[in-house]
């Protein structure tokens, strides 16, 4: 609640709100942390004005049920939006406080918008929805912090139009634009769908990857290293949980978050999940210290795990960045050499009580051997004279009779 009531002062308050009577209630009813009294406030703010479009907003995410009221009420809000908009164009040049008042009411009208466009994906009107999409990017380009381009890319992919999501891919997969699990994991189906229903790892080993499967390859490699939990939800070595409402990029809550709505996505196209599985793994070689050096993205971020315990319900195993293993040849010369040291050690402080337990050590040996040892070999010596006899008899045998 609290990170949520910071994204909505951000987006539905400005410093001009004491100017109108509803804007002052509903700043009240932001900052407010009790769910019952910020409906009571959105109330009020609509007795004040009934054009009041973020008191509507309020009021589809916290009191309506169904997706179908949410949708009623949001359609309220964007009447009341856009005419609240207008009108503050008309008076943007007229001070800075009109500009930021400006600024607040096209937020709030692009939010509006954008929850109507998910309203009709959950609704199945997903043409309808792709639609609003592209109109909001067209028209509010630089509103990209809201992720648009992430709910159209998931709807695209949705009606299979593969085309105009490697579209999106061209103009949001940029250096120099912001990555997320959505983007570096659609990228890496699109690659792999290529290729996924005719791979085969016995195939590969022999013959080697061809051009288009190595493309994939990397492609996978390049979104595990973005975000290596999401795999493991995508497999399903991992049980799949509601998706919180914040996520933190590159943490474990943006992985639920991607696999809870794209699964289905991977299932759909044939041969990409074993694609995934054969594969993913290998991004740990490529990155020995991936805490410390990226390859293709800075380093992973050690805070992840903190924000993600808050982020996500208690009872979710939260999922940490692989750690290297190291192999069984290096711990046996670690420890090889930490005995050998620890052993000089106590025979230079102290010679003569390690001069005892070395006699008493080679004592034991030697008592071992004789007892063990010895008998050991002397039996394994009348084994091999008992065959080399047995050997000489056969030599000497009248073809067609039989030793016993």
């Amino acid at each position: 609640m609290n990170l949520s009531a910071q994204d909505h002062q951000t987006f539905f308050t400005c410093d001009t709100d004491f100017l109108r009577p509803s804007d002052t209630v509903m700043q009240k009813a932001w900052r407010e942390r009790n769910p019952p009294a910020r409906i009571k406030a959105a109330y009020q703010a609509l007795e004040l004005n009934n054009d009041c479009a973020t008191a509507y907003v309020l009021l589809a995410e916290e009191e309506a049920t169904t997706i179908v009221d949410a949708e009623r009420l949001f359609k309220q809000a964007l009447k009341a939006g856009e005419t609240i908009y207008r009108r503050s164009q008309q008076c943007q040049h007229q001070s800075p406080q009109h500009e930021a008042q400006l600024r607040r009411d096209t937020n709030v009208l692009v939010y509006i918008k954008r929850r109507l466009a998910m309203c009709a994906r959950k609704l199945g009107r997903i043409r309808e929805a792709v639609k609003i999409m592209r109109d909001l990017m067209k028209e509010f380009p630089p509103l990209t912090m809201l992720n648009i381009h992430e709910n159209l890319l998931e709807s695209l992919l949705e009606l299979q139009a593969y085309a105009d999501v490697q579209a999106v891919l061209a103009k949001y997969d940029d250096i120099s634009l912001p990555k997320s699990a959505a983007i570096c994991y659609t990228a890496a189906l699109l690659k792999t769908r290529t290729v996924s229903d005719k791979f085969s790892p016995e195939t590969a080993s022999r013959r080697g990857l061809s051009t288009a499967e190595i493309n994939a390859v990397e492609a996978i490699h390049r979104a595990v290293e973005f975000n290596p939990h999401v795999p493991k939800y995508l497999l399903e070595m991992k049980s799949l949980i509601l998706p919180p409402e914040h996520i933190l990029k590159r943490g474990d809550s943006e992985a639920i978050a991607y696999a809870f709505f794209h699964l289905q996505h991977w299932k759909r196209i044939e041969g990409a999940l074993n694609l995934l599985q054969c594969t993913w793994e290998g991004t740990f070689r490529m990155i020995p210290y991936p805490l410390e050096k990226g390859h293709l993205f800075y380093p992973y971020p050690s805070c992840t795990e903190t924000a993600d315990r808050e982020l996500l319900p208690t009872f979710h195993h939260v999922s940490v960045y692989p750690k290297k293993e190291l192999p069984f040849f290096i711990h046996f010369t670690a420890g090889l050499c930490s005995s050998t040291a620890m052993i000089a050690l106590l025979t230079h402080q102290f010679p003569e009580i390690m001069g005892v337990f070395a006699k008493a050590v080679n004592l034991v040996s030697k008592q071992h051997f004789l007892q063990c040892i010895i008998p050991k070999y002397s039996k394994l010596k009348e084994m091999k004279t008992d065959s080399k006899e047995r050997r000489q008899a056969k030599r000497l045998l009248i073809p067609g009779t039989e030793l016993y």
